[in-house]
């Protein structure tokens, strides 16, 4: 492979098309697209000062690499790409790409990044600023993400999350066929509107969560601070702890210990298409406080 060493660019397109190339220690000053249209590159311990680094790019492999802050909108279109052990300052990074796997690298300015992506692949990453990370993603893996952010994930299919810490109101909206194993989650109405959601041993804190959903399941999770749960929700539910309250689930079964209060409302769901298996109820209503 060539080697590129050593060098400083600016002005549009420097390194255009380059394939077959091991580029290290760079630094890419002002100027738009960088590296556009490259094929099997490799860049390593180098610097992203300015728009679009990598666009229209195939088997990239980035490592050891900084995007500064004006260097935003910096993998859009690409294929095949692998980010690792890298700081990326700027916004709206990574859009519309395939075969994206992306490991121990911190964002501190993510929003709205991971945008219509399929075949996502993230490993140790810390996010911060992340509003809409990941939307419309599909074939996705997480795995040790640490995320503050809000509306994260909304549109996802076919996805795994593990071992996260998610801060991130209204996440896993609109999703389909989503999994999150062993994970703390905070954040007002999760996951709403979507079909096929699991949680598996997580810890949640949401209000007016876990509503509108088709086919929701929980096992052995925790639910704190968390009221008004599972309106209007099809739930499988087997909930380690006490729950502040719950509004009007559509059907299914919810196992749980107190529920400090059930909220009923039978000309609009009926109680007979759920079972509530609780240690105990504290308070039971026909109507919800707004309405009383």
């Amino acid at each position: 492979m060539k080697s590129i060493n050593n060098k400083s660019f600016t002005g549009e397109r420097p390194l255009y098309g380059t394939v077959d190339s091991l580029v290290d220690s760079c630094r890419f000053g002002e100027g738009e697209s960088p590296l556009k249209e490259c094929r099997n590159i490799k860049v390593s311990n180098s610097v992203f000062g300015w728009k679009y680094p990598l666009w229209y790019c195939r088997d990239a492999e980035v490592s050891d690499t900084v995007w500064e802050q004006m260097a935003r909108a910096g993998v859009w279109y690409s294929d095949s790409i692998t980010v690792r052990d890298s700081v990326i300052h700027a916004p709206k990074n990574f859009r519309r790409c395939s075969s994206l796997t992306i490991s121990d690298t911190e964002f501190t300015d993510a929003a709205e990044t991971m945008w219509n992506c399929t075949g996502l692949n993230l490993d140790n990453i810390r996010v911060r600023g992340g509003d809409y990370l990941a939307m419309n993603c599909s074939n996705v893996s997480v795995n040790r993400l640490e995320l503050e952010g809000n509306y994260a994930f909304d549109g996802c299919s076919d996805a795994v999350v593990r071992n996260s810490r998610l801060n991130t109101k209204d996440a896993f909206w609109n999703c389909r066929n989503m999994t999150v194993y062993d994970s703390y989650i905070s954040g007002e109405y999760l996951g709403w509107n979507s079909e096929n959601l699991t949680f598996v041993d997580c810890t949640i804190e949401s209000s007016q969560g876990l509503c509108y959903i088709d086919n929701l399941r929980m096992k052995n999770c925790r639910l704190i601070n968390t009221t008004l749960a599972f309106e209007y929700s099809k739930v499988e539910a087997d909930i380690s702890s006490d729950i502040d309250s719950i509004l009007n689930p559509e059907q299914g079964t919810i196992t749980c210990g107190n529920i400090g209060e059930l909220i009923i409302e039978k000309d609009r769901v009926d109680p007979g298409r759920t079972v509530i298996k609780a240690s105990s109820i504290t308070k039971y209503s026909d109507r919800p406080e707004w309405l009383s």
